[in-house]
């Protein structure tokens, strides 16, 4: 997770977002929104998700350093809460626990468009990885000229992202539901590494500043 913690240009800047809420980490939980829908339903979903996504994205890095400067957030505390949130979500995929996911009696009165919204809303729309990753790297230069860098490489992978939903639903519908719950608790173990990464990260950081600052 180095690259989380200071690219130096916009390459570097788009393979972390893709690393972070890329299709390796959508495509999973997107296939039960498919396998619960039609497959228009299911494609719209998907776009909808991206455009949020990308939405709050640019959002974030946009308002970057005035949000953080307002609430007194440092790098290391985005680094020590993302970290915590992202590893309690894998955790509840290793267990089985689809968090964000509606009761199928819940479900049964929602609209198919806001149910699978809200499935894909915290490992995508507001992935806390993805949120920490924007505010960080808006941070790591300044100006809005590289803010507006962070947000078309944010952009971007929003879009690959939909494309890749939208031109495999049709397949991910058909995926055995065994598959994917082996799936997710492999991603689940996964991710639950990168979470503690990420917090280790904002733990050392957190430290050297400390050790650093006055006495």
């Amino acid at each position: 997770m180095s690259s989380i913690t200071g690219p130096l240009n916009v390459t570097s800047t788009f393979v972390t977002f893709f690393a972070v809420v890329g299709p390796p980490k959508v495509m999973l939980t997107f296939a039960h929104v498919a396998r619960e829908r039609t497959t228009l339903e299911a494609r719209r979903v998907a776009l909808l998700a991206s455009a949020a996504s990308a939405l709050l994205g640019a959002l974030c890095a946009w308002t970057a350093p005035y949000v953080t400067d307002f609430f007194h957030i440092s790098a290391e505390s985005l680094e020590l809460a993302g970290g915590i949130i992202f590893f309690l979500y894998a955790v509840g995929l290793v267990l089985g626990i689809h968090v964000g996911a509606d009761s199928p009696e819940a479900a049964d009165g929602m609209h198919p468009l806001i149910s699978g919204f809200r499935e894909l809303l915290l490992p995508y729309v507001v992935s806390p990885l993805a949120v920490t990753a924007v505010l960080v790297e808006s941070m790591t230069k300044e100006g809005w000229g590289w803010r507006s860098s962070v947000v078309a490489s944010f952009v971007a992978v929003a879009v690959i992202d939909a494309i890749c939903m939208v031109a495999t639903t049709g397949l991910l519908r058909r995926v055995h539901t065994t598959t994917l719950e082996m799936g997710s608790r492999l991603l689940g173990l996964l991710l639950a590494a990168v979470g503690v990464e990420l917090f280790l990260t904002g733990l050392d950081r957190a430290i050297a500043n400390w050790s650093s600052g006055p006495h």
